[in-house]
């Protein structure tokens, strides 16, 4: 377990990401050095609780409520609000993921100025720049410390790397057998066989027509809010819901509801 790598360190690395997807231009974001912003500041501050908790807030340049960044006619502000507590929730994911370590917000408000700040950053696009400050309060937590502390010295006693005691099944459920008990001599025989699995964000019927028209720059809406948990496919049938996460610049998914192990097995039968 790694207990260098903080909560601010994954934000970097997700906001890097994200933001050069999810903006126009593909902007890039990079470090710079902390100065005073313009009057119109806006930004966003948000609460998190669990191994790592406390304050974590993002200021942004003025200028980028007038940007179209985020697509022309949009309201920019509320854009920014929903990008960043993407970020802010896939930032924990990828805590998780690299760490062990768990924590999730709780709160997530508007700011218009910040007393501290602990890294500055510059979005640039084209010939155009913003500046981005952000204000971390995170500190571990003291359970999470001395969790770290005996990882540290199970590893340095066994020279091997510490997992943070979860194996291939914790993610599904909160027993530990290695498989499913219930198995016929069968299905035993299928186990180590690979099975193709799909994330659906959503779905909408559309009528032929509006399918042949479609062309680059066309938004087609989902049925699903973008704070609503994805579906894990399996052949045709949900063995699963989660979040989806950057992990190493991967999207990955965190399980956050999983089928009982009949429903599971029901699905991998149907690929037989």
């Amino acid at each position: 377990m790694s207990e260098k790598l903080n909560y601010l360190d994954c934000w970097i690395n997700v906001a890097t990401s994200l933001f050069s997807q999810a903006l126009l231009g593909e902007p890039v974001l990079s470090d710079a050095l902390p100065k005073p912003m313009l009057a119109g500041t806006f930004g966003f501050a948000a609460t998190l609780e669990g191994d790592e908790a406390g304050r974590f807030a993002v200021l942004l340049d003025a200028s980028l409520a007038g940007s179209n960044l985020l697509g022309e006619g949009a309201d920019q502000k509320a854009g920014w609000a929903e990008l960043l507590r993407e970020v802010a929730d896939a930032a924990a994911g990828e805590l998780l993921a690299k760490t062990g370590r768990k924590c999730h917000v709780t709160a997530f408000d508007a700011i218009t100025e910040e007393g501290k700040l602990s890294r500055a950053f510059l979005l640039k696009a084209g010939d155009r720049t913003w500046l981005i400050q952000v204000n971390s309060e995170m500190r571990l937590a003291a359970s999470a410390k001395s969790t770290a502390s005996a990882a540290s010295a199970r590893q340095e006693s066994s020279g091997k790397p510490f997992n943070g005691g979860r194996g291939p099944w914790d993610s599904f459920t909160t027993a530990s057998p290695s498989r499913p008990t219930s198995l016929s001599p069968g299905l035993e025989l299928l186990l180590d066989v690979e099975l193709e699995a799909s994330l659906r964000f959503g779905a909408r019927e559309m009528p032929l027509g509006e399918i042949l028209d479609l062309g680059p720059g066309d938004v087609v809406q989902l049925d699903r809010h973008i704070n609503d948990p994805v579906d894990l496919i399996v052949g045709d049938k949900i063995v699963a819901r989660g979040e989806v996460v950057l992990v190493n610049g991967n999207f990955g998914l965190r399980v956050t509801e999983v089928a009982e192990p009949q429903r599971r097995l029901e699905s991998i039968r149907c690929l037989f």
